[in-house]
């Protein structure tokens, strides 16, 4: 599940080692259109639904937070 996040986070910005980092919003990396569109991606690729509740900073600042929201809502 990682690595197609990582692959999905590439397709906007593949300078960035995603696997290592751990701040993607904190540091600016990840804003919130690549979040809204991030998101659209994951609901298509793992069939879940990400509420309005869940876009908070926490469940996208790295790559294993992003999967584990994914598997709390899968």
């Amino acid at each position: 599940m990682e690595e197609k996040i990582i692959e999905m986070l590439k397709e906007n910005d593949d300078s960035i080692d995603y696997a290592s980092e751990t701040h993607l919003i904190d540091d600016g990396l990840l804003d919130s259109f690549g979040v809204i569109a991030l998101v659209a991606d994951l609901e298509d690729a793992f069939d879940v639904e990400i509420g309005t509740a869940d876009l908070i900073p926490a469940h996208f600042n790295s790559v294993k937070a992003i999967a584990e929201l994914i598997q709390k809502r899968l």
